[in-house]
């Protein structure tokens, strides 16, 4: 069963309701699911909700067999700052629902290793170690809605300026600590920021058919208005636009995430992903729905499986609460630092079984970073238990070749990384829009 086909379960009428984005519309034809789904998943449990066993499924499994893809139109995309490639999840997911087969032709990003699990996940047609800013030659005056082009931006390197009008989406995840609600130094001024405006840029000298980018929530309070800014760029190329900032557990998944996303395509209209988003609402899983199965793999790294290193004041800490039978630790036992006054109460906290869990972050294997304790056993989570919170299946390789595979790259990889059910959303909205 593909993601649309279970989406249409829940909503007899979600395919068939008109969306107004930009004063234009767009009415979603019903699709039968035997027709859209290119691949078939097993032990999908339909007694309960379709759509949450479907993804419950595709983490178990990945997106399982598919089948006659020589009849199948491509949809080629490029992924900037792509890391690993959480995005480019969702933008398969989406694809190979309605159809179609997901083409990777270009992967940018500053690092090697991330770039190398990328490669061994999608293999895309090419890879480029470097910044995204060197792509791209543009100049812009104004901000915010006076934002505008001098020029038509120009793609630079020259390997790439063939691709030029032949790529259906670009994904992108510019860097987001600038904007993170964790940076109380820079918050909003960061100069990383602008990269948001450079994406846009690229987008513009690319010229694809549609687009997705994500951040965290906070990026439309930055004080550059690199978001405005960006819009009013896209619109000047032509692109109609929608936004949303969408959290993981309002459509059902187990896990707190919220992710702001801005999408746009060249055709007339796009699905409005607040209204997506609405008709996806559900009750969140709970984590230990994703916890529960024994995800190993035989080509996974020991490194995966294995709990991180735990001071013995750490291992105190996480034994008082299971002693008790508590979730939260009293300042009593905290370290002075976080006793009083401190404004994170989830700091060495375990997590609910029965809940969702909280936003997973690049401290995922500390106690000390967040609600990162396992609901069941007296540890923090394991690389691979917080990559399937992550939205990354059991097939998705973590393997790195020529180079040691360290805690600090899984940490970042992971903990930076979208769910890819929070993503399928507009990137379905996208591939819909312009699979018309």
């Amino acid at each position: 069963m593909s993601p649309i086909a279970a989406l249409e379960l829940p909503f007899t009428d979600f395919f068939s309701p008109t969306y107004i984005v930009e004063d234009t519309s767009v009415t979603l034809a019903a699709q039968n699911g035997s027709k859209t789904s290119g691949f078939t998943l097993s032990k999908v449990d339909e007694t309960h909700d379709p759509f949450q066993a479907w993804w419950t499924s595709f983490i178990n499994e990945g997106f399982g067999n598919q089948s006659d893809l020589s009849s199948r139109r491509k949809l080629r995309y490029v992924d900037l700052f792509s890391s690993v490639g959480g995005l480019s999840l969702s933008l398969s997911a989406a694809a190979i629902a309605q159809n179609l087969v997901p083409s990777p032709l270009l992967a940018v990003d500053l690092d090697q290793a991330a770039l190398s699990i990328y490669k061994k996940n999608f293999n895309p047609m090419l890879i480029l170690e470097q910044s995204v800013g060197n792509l791209v030659d543009f100049h812009m005056t104004g901000k915010g809605h006076e934002a505008k082009f001098n020029y038509a931006p120009e793609i630079l390197p020259e390997l790439i300026k063939d691709l030029s009008g032949l790529v259906d989406v670009v994904l992108a995840g510019p860097p987001c600590q600038g904007h993170s609600t964790l940076n109380n130094h820079t918050r909003g001024e960061d100069k990383r920021n602008f990269f948001y405006v450079v994406t846009a840029a690229v987008i513009s000298a690319l010229k694809p058919k549609g687009f997705i980018i994500e951040n965290v929530p906070n990026v439309i309070n930055d004080k550059t208005l690199v978001v405005e800014s960006a819009k009013s760029l896209l619109r000047g190329s032509g692109y109609i636009l929608s936004e949303a900032t969408l959290a993981a557990d309002s459509i059902g998944w187990a896990q707190t995430r919220k992710r702001h996303f801005l999408a746009g395509t060249l055709s007339s209209s796009i699905v409005d992903l607040n209204t997506l988003a609405a008709r996806s609402n559900r009750s969140a899983l709970p984590v230990s729905a994703i916890l529960s199965r024994d995800s190993r793999l035989i080509s996974d790294p020991e490194i995966m499986f294995t709990d991180p290193h735990m001071s013995p004041e750490n291992i105190k800490r996480i034994d008082w609460l299971f002693d008790n039978e508590e979730f939260d630790l009293p300042n009593s036992e905290r370290p002075k630092c976080h006793q009083d006054g401190h404004t994170y109460p989830s700091v060495y906290g375990r997590m609910r079984p029965n809940e969702p869990s909280p936003t997973l972050t690049t401290g995922f294997m500390s106690p000390g970073r967040g609600r990162f304790i396992h609901p069941f056993e007296r540890r923090t989570l394991r690389p691979r238990e917080a990559a399937r919170i992550q939205g990354f299946p059991d097939t998705f390789s973590f393997e790195l070749q020529g180079q040691e595979l360290n805690r600090s790259m899984l940490s970042k990889w992971i903990g930076d990384a979208v769910p890819s059910i929070l993503g399928f959303l507009p990137a379905f909205a996208v591939v819909q829009s312009i699979n018309q």
